[in-house]
């Protein structure tokens, strides 16, 4: 084998490694590109369902909120017409605390001289 032959197979090896390099290379970035889009769908698909949840969660208690407000709405018109005069007692003693508020003087801030 003369020089020259060992240089250009020397030349191809090295070539060669350089190529194979050059792919494992590419093929690295493709592989972490990949991974990187990946943990991005997954996150983005984590952040959809959380907040279709909260949707779910909010629209339940909105939609709950009006069946208690009624069937509390119930229960006192029930109450009043099981027992009209107490009904009638208890409001009017609601009244007269309300009255007694707001018939009050306000208070004045102490001053700094004031004991008592």
């Amino acid at each position: 084998m003369s020089e020259d032959s060992r240089s250009c197979k020397v030349e191809g090896t090295v070539g060669d490694i350089a190529g194979d390099a050059k792919t494992q290379a590419a093929g690295s970035v493709r592989e972490a590109t990949g991974t990187a889009q990946n943990l991005y769908g997954q996150a983005k698909d984590a952040a959809r369902e959380a907040t279709d949840a909260a949707v779910s969660y909010a629209k339940d208690a909105y939609e709950n909120s009006g069946d208690t407000f009624r069937d509390g709405s119930q229960a006192i018109a029930k109450k009043v017409q099981d027992n009209p005069l107490g009904s009638m007692l208890i409001a009017g003693a609601i009244g007269f605390a309300l009255a007694l508020l707001m018939m009050r003087p306000p208070r004045r801030p102490r001053s700094a001289g004031d004991n008592g």
